[in-house]
This record gives structure tokens, sequence and C-alpha cells, in this order.
């Protein structure tokens, strides 16, 4: 499991426990890939929770930006960009 450059030291002062209960589907749909990755339930766990919260903090960062934007000058730009069409690979689909 690719966690990144997850860079902070782990010690007894610093770490929580939290006894989780969660259903048996999940534990095991969990398990299999904590063993698959080849890392532990704690780890995985770790790691998941990591995930959730950055998606989360990344989320209410871009929302709080956004209330900043400038809606007019935002057109302002888009209209000095030249009107070609999209490079291949980028079009939208039509369907």
């Amino acid at each position: 499991m690719d966690t990144g450059n997850i860079a902070w030291k782990v010690t007894e002062e610093n770490m929580s426990q939290y006894a989780l209960r969660i259903p048996e589907s999940l534990f095991e749909a969990a398990k299999q890939c904590a063993e698959e990755d080849n890392v532990s339930m704690n780890q995985f766990f770790v790691v998941a929770i990591a995930e959730k919260v950055a998606a989360l903090k990344t989320a209410n960062y871009f929302q709080e930006k956004a209330k900043g934007a400038d809606v007019q000058r935002y057109f302002k730009v888009l209209e000095k960009v030249k009107d070609m069409p999209p490079v291949p690979g980028d079009e939208l689909d039509q369907g």
C-alpha cells in the first residue's frame, strides 16, 4: 500500500487507542485488502482513516477558497483563451 510521503514520528506518547465496532462483512473485506497489501489490519485502518481525513480537509479547503472567488474575473480570464479544439483525448463525451 502506497502511503505517500507520510512523515511523523510514532511514539507511545502520540498514539491513541480506540475500540472499533465494525460489521463483520466490512471487517472481512478490510482483512482481505490488508492481506493483499501485505500490511497489518492496524496499518490498513490507520491509512484508510488518514485518506478520509485528507479528502475531507481538501474538500473543505477548496470550499473555503471558492467563497472568495471572483466570478466576473474568472469569465474575463476565460475570454482570453483562444478558441481551439481540445487536445486529442480531452474531448467531451457527447453521449
